[in-house]
């Protein structure tokens, strides 16, 4: 599908909120955040609605500028973004060893750019769960014109409290998705649930590295900087991750830390200018990564 043009991001500028009232959800998400006084507590305690508010108002930029993957990847020489993004999903479809007809979950899937992509590469069926009503309605569009709407579908919910019975999945993966959940060993644990015993999870997750210093005030506006403009509840170390899975349950197969490389209503265009501020500063000073990637797998006695 071609990108989208200027017509196409000014129709969907604010997602499912009314064009009138764009400048006050944009004026209420920014009060959760450190610049405009709000607090982490705070952010945690309501992020269904920072989160919702967030991607109603930037789906339609991150389409516009990015595709339909909203991740990042890391790019060879010589590679386009779009070659450098279907690699970064390939491969952790080979991580997963996915097969044909297996039932995959995609966590915090976006407008499914990624579970496209995987679908058709590794002849899997896959379930996108998300819990923005807009994204759901452009990502059914798009499987729609892509040809996977009879093997990928769409579910709106919570990844924190998942409509799914236990050991539904044969694999489940996340990019740059669970980074949003208020709680990481609550998100984590209910992935556990899901997934079948023996089988893999993969992620790739947004941290901050060893290299953080809580107490050093320019690594504290860094990190402000990219959780405002992402959509962030707060942003948790690689520890913080790895703890959090061990503590699910997980066997942890592998981990691999990943740099950060490619750069990626006005309101809304400054607290994502605010982002890649951040994130390049971030990627500079080696205190975030968009990718700490890890392979975990449920134990096969594991019943939780």
């Amino acid at each position: 599908m071609s990108k989208p043009g200027a017509l196409d991001l000014a129709s969907g500028l604010g997602g499912k909120i009314e064009k009138d009232d764009v400048l006050s959800a944009v004026e209420k998400y920014e009060k959760y955040h450190v610049h405009y006084g709000g607090e982490e507590e705070e952010r945690k305690a309501n992020y269904t609605d920072m989160v919702n508010k967030y991607y109603d108002l930037v789906t339609s930029f991150y389409e516009f500028g990015w595709g339909q993957s909203f991740h990042f990847a890391p790019r060879w020489k010589g590679e386009s973004l779009r070659e450098s993004i279907k690699r970064h999903e390939h491969f952790l479809a080979l991580q997963l060893g996915l097969k044909p007809d297996q039932k995959v979950l995609d966590v915090g899937c976006g407008i499914g750019g990624p579970l496209r992509e995987i679908s058709r590469f590794s002849s899997t069926s896959i379930t996108g769960l998300n819990n923005n009503e807009y994204q759901i309605t452009r990502g059914k569009e798009l499987n729609r014109i892509a040809g996977v709407d009879k093997t990928c579908e769409f579910v709106k919910a919570d990844f924190m409290k998942m409509p799914f019975p236990d050991n539904t999945f044969d694999a489940v993966y996340a990019i740059e998705a669970t980074c949003h959940a208020p709680d990481a060993y609550g998100c984590y644990k209910e992935i556990y649930r899901v997934l079948k015993p023996g089988q893999y999870f993969a992620a790739y997750e947004w941290c901050m590295t060893d290299s953080f210093d809580p107490n050093n005030s320019e690594h504290k506006k860094i990190k402000a900087e990219i959780e405002i403009g992402d959509g962030l509840p707060d942003i948790r170390s690689t520890g913080q991750c790895l703890e959090a899975l061990k503590q699910a349950g997980f066997e942890v197969m592998a981990l691999e830390f990943v740099g950060l490389a490619p750069r990626g209503s006005q309101r809304v265009q400054n607290f994502l200018a605010q982002a890649a501020e951040g994130l390049v500063e971030g990627g500079k000073k080696e205190i975030f990564t968009p990718m700490y990637f890890f392979l975990a797998r449920k134990p096969l006695s594991g019943s939780q």
